[in-house]
Formats: structure tokens, C-alpha cells, sequence
């Protein structure tokens, strides 16, 4: 069975997405393989040493965004992988959905309003025209 990826940031949004693959996973026979994805924006530069610093800071960051996530499924018992990468949030995913293989995506919607997604675009959004695989948002 192709996993579930579930995009993570320090929002309850993505927790309430996490809650929603927990009570997805009761009703198979084996859970799914579950795949929590934290993206940090890229940064600038390529200074040697600098880039490395902003490596590390990125790592801690994005573990530390994916920490409430991973409790909750290991207090389910659910086996997950976690990731951190970085680029641009939407085409990073995609990059992450094609990679590994994944057959669902299942992320909580953005906090924008209707008229701030019709003008600036939302992963979500722009998720939906790249990624090819079906894209679930919870509320």
C-alpha cells in the first residue's frame, strides 16, 4: 500500500490532520505507512560554513515542528517516518509525494481567507496542481 504523507508545521491545522490519519489507520488490517513531512523555507547564500549553520538550524527547527506529531503517533501506536527538507513548501512536497512513492496526501487546510488564496495562492492550492496523487484537507 503506498504511504500517507502528511505535510507538518507548528500549526493545529496539521494536528488536526494528524488526529484525522490516527482514526484513519484504526480501520485497516496493518496501518499504513505514514510519512510526516516538515518543509523550512530555503535560505540564501552558499558561503561555505554558513550554509552548513543554516543546515543544522534548519534540522532543529523543522524536528522541533514535527515533535507534537510524532508523540501523537507513537501514543497511537502507528509506525511513521519523519523528514525535514527544504525549499519552496508546495513543490517540496510534490518533490517528496513522487520520491517516495506516496499514494495520499492529507494536510489541514491554511488559515488564509477565501479572497487572500484567490490572490496570493496557498500550498494547498498550488499542492493540488502538482502533486498527482489525491490531496485531502481537513478542516
Amino acid at each position: 500500500m503506498p504511504g500517507i504523507l502528511v505535510p507538518v508545521d507548528r500549526s493545529a491545522n496539521a494536528l488536526r490532520a494528524v488526529e484525522f490519519v490516527i482514526r484513519l489507520a484504526a480501520v485497516f488490517r496493518s496501518p499504513p505507512q505514514i510519512h510526516l513531512l516538515n518543509v523550512q523555507p530555503s535560505f540564501p547564500g552558499t558561503i561555505r560554513g554558513v550554509a552548513q549553520l543554516a543546515l543544522e538550524e534548519h534540522q532543529r527547527e523543522g524536528l522541533a515542528a514535527l515533535a507534537e506529531a510524532r508523540n501523537r503517533l507513537e501514543v497511537a501506536g502507528i509506525p511513521y517516518a519523519h523528514h525535514v527538507a527544504v525549499g519552496e513548501t508546495a513543490e517540496t512536497i510534490a518533490r517528496y509525494v513522487t520520491d517516495h512513492g506516496i499514494g495520499q496526501v492529507v494536510m489541514g487546510r491554511s488559515g488564509m481567507g477565501s479572497l487572500s488564496s484567490l490572490l496570493l495562492g496557498s500550498v494547498a492550492n498550488k499542492l493540488l496542481h502538482l502533486a498527482h496523487v489525491p490531496v485531502l484537507l481537513v478542516p
